[in-house]
């Protein structure tokens, strides 16, 4: 059995984090949270009322379980550090845990995260008391810089947000997992089981996972194919995948007793 995964002092048996947007609706992302058996769940939080004057348009966190689940609120819409740092503080005095998924990404096509912005404000948070998990690009440097300051993760993107091409940085996060002192969690651009447990035979601690789930024809479904690929993607990593080797090398070996 895999050993739990620990970030900031806490345990965690699932590896599958899983994000709430695109569903159809709050039931069918309450029900894939569920069926995905994910522990943490991110909550964009431009989605949240943190008025609370209950807006029937913004009651994502009605249909989320703060017993059963760790919402880990995101900074997803930030333009630059200082937004990102008054969203983060908005759901701390909100009651929101002071867990924060730090998103900057200021290009609206490619929503490409900004590399300058989002280290000032994972910097300030830190200094702040935030847990902080920095969604960046797959870049080593960045990556070895965040931990330096104290960030609980690194989440390095395997290509752009919502596009499902999978692992397109696959060099660089290989050098990010070789270097980390933190959890790495690989986010952005999983689109098929496949490309879950592509990351964990790497050696990645995590995945997170929204678009490929919330627009299957059936979420829920979908969420248990996410959930067991991760767990068969780590196993692998865990007991040691084959080397690769340019010829080939016979199952069952060739003797004599045939001559």
């Amino acid at each position: 059995m895999s050993k739990p995964l620990l970030i900031a002092g806490r345990s965690f048996d699932s590896r599958l984090f899983l994000g709430t947007g695109k569903f159809p609706s709050p039931e069918s992302m309450r029900s894939a949270l569920e069926a995905s058996g994910t522990q943490i769940v991110t909550v964009a939080l431009r989605r949240v009322d943190l008025s609370g004057q209950k807006d029937p348009f913004a009651n994502i966190l009605e249909f989320i379980d703060p017993k059963r689940y760790l919402i880990l609120p995101n900074t997803s819409g930030a333009m630059n550090a200082a937004e990102a740092v008054r969203l983060a503080r908005l759901a701390a005095a909100a009651g929101l845990p002071k867990w924060i998924k730090l998103e900057i990404h200021p290009d609206p096509r490619y929503l490409l995260p900004d590399p300058i912005e989002t280290f000032e404000a994972a910097k300030q948070l830190v200094a702040e008391g935030f847990v902080v998990l920095p969604y960046i690009n797959a870049d080593p440097v960045l990556a070895k810089r965040l931990q330096e300051i104290g960030t609980a993760t690194v989440m390095p993107l395997g290509s752009p947000i919502g596009s499902h091409r999978g692992l397109q940085t696959r060099d660089q996060i290989r050098i990010i997992i070789e270097q980390a002192t933190v959890p790495i969690i690989v986010d952005a651009g999983i689109g098929a089981p496949s490309h879950a447990a592509e990351a964990m035979e790497l050696g990645a601690d995590a995945v997170l996972v929204n678009t490929a789930i919330a627009v299957a024809s059936d979420p829920s479904r979908m969420a248990i194919a996410f959930r067991d690929a991760v767990t068969a993607g780590r196993t692998a990593y865990e007991l040691g995948l084959g080397e690769t080797i340019d010829h080939a090398s016979p199952t069952s070996p060739l003797t004599a007793f045939l001559n």
